[in-house]
């Protein structure tokens, strides 16, 4: 699947128009439900593609957050050999409490996967919570950049987000074709 074909695939897939909150705070006419893309094998198998080249050299890891950072992660993993973590949003209150669930040593160089960013903001906490057990995070990939802050405040962090598609890309793809996504 090429990169127009990827785009119009997640277009129509996941896109959906309404009212939505965002875990930003903001509100939103455009939704992107990742699940609808994650859970498509062909789409999440063309999604690990188009990340693969992007995964910084130095890195050792895979970090998927949770929830939707997981099946990317995974089958990232499975493209390229490299180990995956998995970061919860909060620490477990049982078993071994672990925050970051996965094998990693401190200095081990993690990067950050994520399916979409708004203002980075739950982006940033998984960073902080996985520096102060030791990993070295200083990148982070996303399918979708909403394009509202993520970005710059990622490098407020010493870090950088690179993206598959940035939203302005994804809607002017939803404008020009019959395919505008659901509305729902």
């Amino acid at each position: 699947m090429n990169r127009l074909e990827l785009a119009g695939a997640i277009v129509e897939a996941s896109r959906l128009s309404g009212f939505f909150r965002l875990r930003s705070g903001t509100s939103s006419g455009v939704y992107w439900d990742k699940y609808r893309f994650e859970s498509r094998p062909e789409l999440l198998a063309a999604i690990a593609s188009a990340l693969q080249p992007m995964v910084p050299v130095a890195a050792s890891h895979l970090a998927g957050l949770e929830l939707g950072g997981v099946p990317l992660a995974t089958a990232l993993s499975l493209r390229t050999g490299m180990p995956c973590l998995f970061v919860r949003k909060a620490a477990k209150p049982y078993g071994t409490m672990a925050l970051v669930e996965g094998e990693f040593r401190r200095q081990d160089r993690a990067v950050v996967i994520e399916d979409v960013v708004t203002s980075g903001g739950q982006v940033c906490e998984s960073i902080e919570g996985m520096r102060k057990l030791g990993l070295v995070v200083e990148d982070a990939l996303c399918v979708i950049d909403r394009e509202e802050g993520g970005e710059a405040n990622l490098a407020k962090m010493g870090c950088t987000l690179r993206s598959v598609f940035r939203q302005q890309e994804l809607e002017s793809l939803a404008v020009g074709c019959s395919g505008r996504g659901r509305d729902e």
